[in-house]
């Protein structure tokens, strides 16, 4: 039995990026949810130490997960033991490593749609049925109780995501609880993909762990932490659960970089600078969110968090991968196609990332203005 995904296409429009800047274009990159920023200045340091004095090997960190355990009493006033994490190499493993240990073939696991385009492919790719639930406007683009209670049968999973990708959004307090007292009646599994927890505009965002304990919550150093190149995340899941999903990493993964879990625990304690990034891209959030309505880009997903704007082209198109194809050729700026996160309605979107320099959201408006306003509506 094999199972057919979709490709992921904003790294067919990466790479038209690429091969355009080795003929010498000029080129924005907007099409990825990478900070442009590195590693935080002590986490560099720390490497460097470690580079010099250990030989490293097969490896998790046991105060790397004590600290992370205090980050979240600290955070969300959650108490957990650091026995709970299991150390990946990034989220997507701590992803399977979820969906793996969770269900089997078959289970159907509820989502948000639009939603990143790897829970639909990663599910199928583990013969396991996504349930997509069509999410707009009305619901702010994100899951809701109501949705969840309305799934007959009901799931035997879901897969949160606060903030979202692409849109930004985040769930309030009170509906994440009410999701989790949907779930713990109907007994829905939850998977809470928290991997851009730290980059919010309007106030702190609330864990899954707070509303239901049981909750498998996935993490990761990319983002809020600038550490996309470490490779390190993590999987933090219930005691009950924790021998089953350490049994399935053991085989299919072993473990996290030695060197990157080093320099995360110092990563941890670098909050000024990081929260120095985040000003950077509130700063970067507010340019775009201003200067786009002009462009006649008027139907904006509230970016409440993350750093991406999720924005209709409905009035220019009905093909979101070959009108950020032309965009890319035409202005340089790279962008990411709707159609991957909304095989539905995403033909009608892109998605744009501002975790860049401000210098370079300030050229793309320069170069996307004009293309905008030569553009003829459908």
């Amino acid at each position: 039995m094999t199972s057919e995904i979709a490709p992921f296409q904003a790294i067919s429009i990466s790479r038209l990026a690429h091969a355009l800047m080795a003929e010498g274009r000029s080129i924005l990159h907007m099409e990825f949810g990478q900070p442009s920023t590195g590693a935080p200045r002590a986490a560099i340091a720390a490497a460097h130490r470690v580079l010099d004095s250990d030989g490293m090997g097969y490896w998790e960190s046991p105060a790397l997960k004590a600290r992370l355990a205090r980050h979240y009493d600290e955070t969300y006033g959650v108490a957990v033991e650091p026995d709970q994490f299991i150390l990946t190499c990034g989220a997507s493993p701590a992803l399977v490593l979820a969906l793996a240990s969770s269900f089997s073939p078959g289970d159907r696991v509820a989502l948000a749609r639009p939603g990143y385009v790897a829970y639909r492919n990663t599910l199928r790719a583990l013969h396991m049925v996504p349930v997509e639930i069509a999410c707009g406007a009305e619901t702010r683009f994100q899951l809701t109780a109501a949705a969840l209670a309305a799934i007959d049968p009901a799931p035997a999973g879901v897969i949160i995501a606060n903030p979202a990708n692409p849109t930004g959004t985040i769930i309030t307090a009170e509906e994440l609880a009410a999701i989790a007292a949907v779930c713990e009646e109907r007994g829905i599994r939850v998977i809470s993909d928290e991997i851009y927890h730290g980059l919010s505009y309007v106030g702190p965002t609330r864990s899954m762990l707070e509303f239901a304990p049981g909750a498998l919550v996935i993490n990761s150093f990319s983002k809020y932490f600038s550490m996309v190149g470490w490779r390190l995340g993590w999987l933090l899941a219930p005691l009950t659960h924790i021998h089953r999903a350490r049994a399935f990493v053991g085989n299919l993964f072993l473990t996290a970089p030695s060197l990157s879990q080093h320099a995360a625990l110092a990563a941890l304690d670098s909050r000024e600078e990081l929260e120095g990034h985040l000003a950077v891209y509130a700063r970067n959030r507010q340019i775009l969110l201003d200067a786009l309505p002009g462009m006649g880009l008027t139907a904006i997903a509230p970016p409440d968090g993350a750093f991406y704007i999720y924005a209709s082209v409905a009035h220019l198109t009905d093909d979101s991968l070959a009108f950020c194809k032309t965009l890319l050729r035409d202005t340089g700026v790279a962008t990411a196609p709707g159609v991957d996160f909304d095989p539905v309605e995403g033909h009608r979107f892109i998605r744009l990332s501002f975790a860049v320099s401000t210098a370079q959201v300030q050229k793309a408006i320069e170069r996307l203005g004009p293309w905008f306003a030569g553009r003829p509506r459908i």
